[in-house]
């Protein structure tokens, strides 16, 4: 699958989604109305490495991790443990391969906040992978009621 199936797939089934980009990275953000400036992350991509993340080899030819963020819950259900944050510039402590193509694992850098990825995608493994795009859509929406409600909270003031 190409990134831009993927992003066809996930906006034909979820409302609310914007494309932007954030940190020189494409992503799906959850701002219906773009009631906020970016929104809340849905999903990215990331298609080179940058200084404080080589770990997926994103510079090889047509290479793309595809990052989702997971309830902490699921996260241990899938991986047994979440990692510790690691050290700036360090990966977390997990035993993968963070540059293997096809593999739904943890996000290297940010496993643990419950984010995974997964390199290049077939259409059968993204078929496994998106329940669990559709839980982080209703976690992103769960983060966008919150926030707009603070946001509501603060104009009242």
């Amino acid at each position: 699958m190409t990134k831009n199936d993927i992003i066809k797939r996930v906006q034909e089934k979820f409302d609310g989604l914007v494309l932007n980009k954030n940190w020189g990275e494409i992503g799906l953000f959850y701002n219906p109305e773009n009631k906020l400036s970016k929104g809340i992350y849905l999903l990215t991509f990331k298609e080179k490495d940058g200084l404080n993340d080589k770990a997926s080899n994103t510079d090889r030819n047509g290479v793309f991790r595809l990052n989702v963020g997971i309830s902490k819950d699921t996260f241990f259900r899938l991986f047994g443990e979440r990692p510790k944050r690691p050290k700036a510039g360090q990966i977390i402590d997990m035993p993968y391969d963070f540059s293997e193509l096809n593999k739904i694992m943890p996000h290297p850098i940010y496993g643990w906040m419950s984010w995974i990825c997964i390199l290049n995608p077939t259409r059968e493994t993204f078929d496994k992978l998106f329940p669990l795009i559709e839980e982080g859509y209703y976690l992103a929406l769960k983060k966008y009621e919150k926030k707009i409600k603070g946001l509501n909270n603060v104009n009242l003031k």
